[in-house]
């Protein structure tokens, strides 16, 4: 079982860094569309279409990654505090009652302003039509690894609340936490505190 859900971890994750790479390609697209609008006055109407899509892709498909890692926002003052049984069973609360019914309706919808898009081939409305009915598919891909994650959560809940502690989950980068950061290069606070004579001018300078 716990290795079923390492592998649904890993796809979320593989999806989450694949879809990733739309920062670099949003990126250079947005500078040369400004280099080409303010330097060589030509500017494209499909520009801006293009990043809303790039940037309404990237932001659908992180949903799941982020859940794979637990690093949705939650009320972590409290949450924190409670015990892993406690943790597991709020969270499990909170799954069936509006995780699940809000998921399923994406999905259910997603799938058919997609489709209803698809027929029509939707496009958009600038001088330079785009389509758009490959992205409104990026609506149910999402909801479905949102709802492929969320099982795997409330699996995890389930075991949480039977052993008393969370199973391991995929790992993948985090935010720089300071303190072992200092630790792992040796650095300790009076260190730091040696260099602020450098960084500070003395008293009385302008």
């Amino acid at each position: 079982m716990q290795n079923l859900l390492l592998l649904v971890d890993r796809l979320s994750t593989w999806l989450g860094q694949f879809f990733a790479w739309l920062i670099v390609a949003l990126t250079l697209m947005i500078t040369g569309e400004v280099f080409s609008r303010y330097v060589l006055n030509t500017p494209h109407d499909w520009a801006l279409d293009a990043q809303v899509m790039m940037y309404g892709t990237l932001f659908m498909m992180a949903g799941a990654y982020t859940l794979s890692k637990n690093g949705h926002v939650r009320g972590d003052v409290l949450y924190g505090f409670f015990q892993p049984r406690t943790q597991a069973t709020l969270d499990l609360i909170l799954y069936f009652l509006f995780f699940m019914p809000g998921v399923v309706a994406m999905t259910w919808a997603g799938w058919n302003f997609a489709n209803e898009a698809l027929a029509i081939r939707e496009s958009t409305f600038s001088a330079t039509p785009l389509p758009v009915y490959p992205f409104k598919f990026m609506i149910p891909l999402a909801g479905g690894m949102l709802l492929l994650q969320g099982i795997v959560e409330i699996v995890r809940c389930v075991q949480c609340i039977a052993r008393g502690e969370w199973p391991s989950r995929e790992r993948d980068v985090e935010e720089v936490d300071v303190e072992k950061l200092k630790a792992m290069v040796h650095v300790k606070d009076e260190d730091i505190y040696g260099l602020d004579k450098y960084v500070t001018p003395p008293k009385g300078t302008p």
